[in-house]
């Protein structure tokens, strides 16, 4: 098996090659909203009986995040829930997908659950109800219990175990309101950055730990699965997968597709949805680890029925084999620190793309999303999509008054963000032509809902549909959440 990220026969629709297209309509089934992250939104890291993550250990050490910025505060989302609650629903968002943080809830990554953490979560998911605002959970968005990694991380294979134990916990306190959910966020991060490259929490270096790490939270996807069709049998279950769009530079970059591929798609679509690991990954990976951490039953395991597929896409990547002798480029689009998300393939360079970029130094790319969208789509013709993450960092600046309230007066203050407006449009259109193509895509969540910790680029990156201060905490709606909030309000692209 493998993601060949190219056309197929099937014609896209005829418009601005630009993708720069409007008046497209969506029906009205089609799910438009947004989404955010716990350790980037939360703050209130003590609060609570929360325990320690893996991102507030990490955060703390020197150098480890720009400007040596911390999550401990963020958006004070804990504190401004209800704040934040009316502002999604003024912006009119069908759906909101959050991710619980583990630590809330078990303050050590097992025991009994922390009912704090469990309230806070009800109350968010009796909100969002009562707004008509559809739940989207996330058990697993990166912050991991630090108890755990103490033990060994995702490394261990007994944090698969704990992580279903952790699921049934809020399963069973939320099972009755929340119908959709997301076993894991990217787990190519979890693994690739966090335990291969070192750019993300715990920061180790090891491409076999990230090797071992990338199966464990595949068994901890499948385990989950299980769990959540025995507590809320009739709730969607989905897994949420950031794609790496490859393209070529020269005839050596067949090779270098297939190999970076391998680790960074088929990686998880192999044994989650197609039943085991791909023989290359396993030949190319020889050098770094022996496999032995897989085990009898577990693809049985990891290859659990999904209601829909969660798709994550943000730019491309431009690969091919390495000569040895020339500086070897790595623009892969991950913050670089040393060590490396890519194990056995150090002989796959990552080129520079023409721009334009985001602030992010990722490539504009619409094409990219339409084509990976038909890829999916035909290689796994009976398993639904949908859009879970999607938009673009740039810098912005708040202009005008004190106010910025959805409706607010001309008085009020104002972000005029054009580049991210024009990246959601040529996105969205994106998504419209791939769905006429066939592809049946059921959504599509705006990242993110609010300005926020970005991970290792602590707050020097925004993504957010709305401006927050973080000084004063004021959210201020920039004129792409306005934009966006038309186009749910009529489901068609605005002119």
């Amino acid at each position: 098996m493998t993601i060949d990220i190219l056309p197929d026969t099937r014609e896209s629709p005829e418009g601005n090659p630009d993708y720069r297209d409007s008046g497209l309509v969506f029906d009205t089934a089609f799910v438009i909203g947004s989404a955010t992250a716990s350790y980037q939104i939360e703050g209130a890291v003590t609060a609570d009986g929360r325990g320690t993550s893996i991102w507030d250990t990490f955060s703390a050490k020197p150098g480890a995040i720009v400007n040596g910025d911390t999550g401990e505060v963020a958006d004070d989302h804990y504190n401004r829930l209800e704040d934040d609650l009316d502002l999604m629903a003024d912006l009119g968002l069908e759906a909101y997908r959050f991710s619980i943080a583990w630590p809330r809830i078990q303050p050590l990554g097992s025991g009994a659950a922390n009912e704090a953490g469990l309230d806070f979560y009800s109350r968010l998911v009796d909100g969002l109800l009562d707004r008509g605002i559809r739940p989207i959970a996330t058990l697993y968005h990166w912050d991991l219990p630090q108890a755990l990694e103490d033990a060994g991380g995702w490394t261990n294979r007994e944090t698969a175990y704990r992580f279903a134990e952790y699921a049934r916990l809020v399963a069973s306190e939320l099972g009755d309101r929340v119908q959709v959910w997301t076993t894991l966020n990217e787990p190519w991060c979890s693994a690739f950055l966090g335990y291969g490259s070192g750019a993300h929490a715990p920061g180790r270096a090891s491409g076999a730990d990230a090797l071992a790490a990338m199966h464990h939270l595949n068994l901890a996807h499948g385990l989950a699965v299980q769990v959540l069709r025995e507590v809320v049998p009739n709730a969607e279950v989905s897994v949420t997968l950031n794609f790496h769009v490859l393209r070529g530079d020269d005839e050596s970059s067949p090779q270098a597709i297939r190999r970076i591929d391998a680790l960074a798609n088929r990686s998880f679509t192999g044994p989650m949805l197609a039943g085991g690991y791909p023989a290359d990954l396993i030949a190319d990976t020889a050098e770094v680890t022996d496999w032995s951490f897989v085990r009898a039953g577990d693809a049985a395991i990891i290859h659990q029925p999904l209601d829909f597929l969660g798709v994550n896409y943000y730019s491309t990547a431009r690969v091919r084999m390495w000569n040895g002798t020339s500086p070897r480029e790595n623009a892969d689009g991950h913050k670089d620190v040393g060590g490396s998300p890519w194990p056995g393939s150090l002989d796959v360079e990552f080129l520079t793309q023409d721009g334009p970029f985001t602030a992010m130094g990722w490539n504009i790319a619409p094409d990219g999303l339409e084509e990976l969208l038909v890829s999916l789509s035909s290689q796994f013709p009976e398993l639904p999509l949908m859009i879970t993450e999607n938009g673009a960092a740039f810098d912005d600046e708040v202009v005008g008054g004190d106010g910025g309230g959805l409706n607010g007066g001309v008085d009020g203050a104002r972000v005029h963000d054009a580049e991210r407006l024009d990246y959601l449009r040529r996105h969205f259109t994106a998504a419209h032509r791939a769905m006429s193509r066939g592809v049946d895509l059921r959504g599509y969540l705006v990242w993110s809902l609010l300005d926020n910790f970005e991970w290792g680029y602590g707050y020097s990156k925004r993504f957010g549909i709305v401006h927050v201060d973080y000084a004063t905490q004021q959210r201020t709606v920039k004129d792409s959440g306005r934009w966006l909030s038309k186009l749910i309000r009529s489901h068609t692209i605005p002119e």
